[in-house]
């Protein structure tokens, strides 16, 4: 599975799970200067995971995973997840 195909499953994991995920495009700025951010909040009781853009595909794994674990943990235990997508979930391992 390719990291844009592991991103891809997260993202459709987490909106399963119902998050809303959002993907802004282009080099936008909140406001002069600040650039928007990737990041995870809540909107109403809705958990929000936005996605810059600009940011690395890996970056997006890495947020689309803690937010997954952080937030709909319990709900994981009850879905299969193929192998790239339970790794992803699980972590970064740390060296030997």
């Amino acid at each position: 599975m390719t990291t844009q195909e592991l991103r891809d499953a997260l993202a459709e994991l987490a909106r399963e799970a119902g998050m809303d995920v959002r993907v802004t495009s282009g080099a936008r700025e909140v406001e002069p200067g600040i650039p928007i951010q990737s990041g995870v909040c809540r909107v109403r009781g809705v958990w929000w995971v936005v996605l810059a853009g600009e940011d690395p595909v890996e970056s997006h794994v890495e947020l689309l995973a803690g937010a997954l674990r952080d937030h709909a943990a319990a709900w994981l235990e009850s879905r299969y997840l193929p192998p790239a997508v339970r790794d992803a979930l699980d972590g970064p391992t740390a060296p030997d």
